[in-house]
């Protein structure tokens, strides 16, 4: 990749092929914090929509796809075929996989860990202090983790700490509190496992089972 010097109080940008960056986004925002670097890493085919804020600092793989508003942070590593839509935040401190689709008004915090093929309803709120207001609470922050390929329904909350197992479908409005295993539904507040995927049928009737 070739360095690309971005106008503003922005870092050096290293940017793939074929990106299309609308002129109200900002790409390569330097951190005010401490030791970060300057520098930002693009893969090709991105598509970066306005308002989006993308900082320097972080490593980001092919087709990135924000919608308006969106904020990325540093110190982030992002695989290819990232999308991210209207008005969602990751936080920085981040480690996300590829054919990651995280829907609307989504906030990821620090140090969460989301592996391939997660997708997020809109309105999923992450949380990573167990402690809030406590002196020691930044040296313990960590955010959950999300296996390969789970679903996370609409309004969903889940908080420090935990895993959520691979494939696992977790329903609308659910506060998850402890981990989840693979392949299972889950909802509720606190979430719960209510059966696996391979009991759950197809209420429109298409097909044997909706995860089969």
């Amino acid at each position: 990749m070739e360095p690309v010097k971005i106008t503003g109080k922005t870092g050096l940008v290293r940017l793939g092929n074929g990106a299309v960056i609308d002129p109200e986004a900002i790409v390569g925002y330097l951190s005010p914090r401490r030791g970060v670097s300057e520098e930002l890493e693009i893969g090709s085919g991105a598509r970066i929509r306005s308002g989006s804020v993308i900082y320097a600092g972080s490593r980001i793989g092919d087709r990135l796809e924000t919608g308006h508003n969106v904020v990325i942070r540093e110190q982030n590593t992002i695989g290819d075929h990232f999308s991210i839509w209207n008005n969602s935040v990751v936080d920085y401190g981040c480690v996300i996989g590829s054919n990651v689709k995280i829907h609307c008004n989504i906030y990821i915090a620090q140090f969460t860990v989301i592996e391939d093929d997660v997708f997020m309803a809109p309105g999923v709120t992450i949380a990573n202090d167990i402690h809030p207001g406590c002196p020691d609470s930044g040296d313990c922050m960590r955010g959950p983790v999300l296996r390969k390929g789970c679903r996370i329904g609409v309004n969903t909350t889940i908080v420090p700490y935990v895993t959520i197992g691979e494939e696992t479908l977790v329903g609308s409005g659910s506060v998850v509190t402890r981990d989840l295993p693979p392949r299972v539904l889950a909802y509720g507040n606190p979430a719960r496992v209510h059966a696996t995927l391979d009991e759950l049928k197809c209420k429109k009737g298409r097909r044997e089972g909706p995860y089969l």
